[in-house]
């Protein structure tokens, strides 16, 4: 559905911030984005969204195409209307407006209106706490109904893809949990997911496939299970066998110069 071709996107015209990446998202599938900061994941989400120009960035090489058309020439605007609706990072809500009006800006533009009834009636069902706080100012939320209202707007615009940009971010165990429960929920709806997450373990559960990234580059793209059974991104992004971790991340590392790009 979604085919990442080759992409090259550079800042103000300096080195490379994402070099020759390539990835797939299958149509009702769930895709995990690893690294660690500044690997090029929110770059890779900015460039989908069409939202590189807002940060002095473009593409300088490679294409994006959604069901076989190329996006990347589009607006944010021109792609939402195609069926992509990203959560950026931090959340973006408006903070003055409540969680009624934050929800109705999601479906702006939305030509169906029995449409948007349904949509707005599955929200409130995956998200119980918005019903009882649609009259509350978003910035009054806590972080966790936050992450919520969130996801909830966007899936106003009825995507057939949710882009999600480290949507535990900041947030309690136990409020992680619920978010990867409503992620697992939205995609068993039909609805794709192209997660960005720094919980590697979480969002190694709920994904089908998954890529990890290191300074711009793919360097490991398999399913999840593999990844979770993985040596190196269990020492590196998993945290286990902490004593072992700078052997992993030098072997990923070495093996990736050598290399430059490779698939399990």
């Amino acid at each position: 559905m979604l085919v990442l071709q080759d992409l090259t996107v550079a800042y103000q015209n300096m080195l490379p911030a994402v070099q020759d990446i390539s990835l797939e998202v299958p149509e009702k599938s769930v895709v995990a984005l690893l690294g660690a900061n500044g690997a090029g994941k929110t770059t890779i989400m900015r460039a989908i969204s069409g939202l590189l120009s807002f940060h002095h960035a473009g593409i300088t090489r490679g294409s994006i195409l959604w069901g076989g058309e190329r996006i990347d020439r589009l607006n944010t605007t021109q792609i939402v209307q195609r069926g992509i609706a990203p959560v950026l990072e931090g959340r973006r809500l408006f903070a003055d407006l409540t969680v009624e009006e934050n929800l109705r800006s999601g479906a702006i533009f939305a030509r169906d209106t029995a449409a948007s009834k349904r949509t707005y009636a599955r929200v409130m069902e995956l998200f119980p706490v918005l019903r009882e706080r649609r009259n509350r100012h978003a910035g009054y939320l806590s972080g966790g109904e936050q992450q919520m209202l969130a996801i909830g707007r966007a899936l106003m615009a009825n995507p057939r893809l949710l882009l999600l940009d480290e949507p535990s971010l900041g947030l309690a165990p136990f409020m992680v949990q619920q978010i990867r429960a409503i992620i697992t929920e939205i995609n068993a709806s039909g609805t794709a997911v192209l997660l960005v997450e720094q919980n590697a373990h979480m969002a190694l559960e709920v994904a089908h496939t998954g890529y990890v990234l290191e300074t711009g580059r793919v360097v490991l793209a398999q399913t999840a299970a593999a990844l979770l059974q993985d040596s190196r991104v269990r020492h590196f992004y998993l945290g286990l066998h902490e004593n072992e971790t700078s052997v992993a991340v030098g072997t990923l590392r070495q093996r990736h110069r050598s290399e430059r790009k490779w698939v399990l």
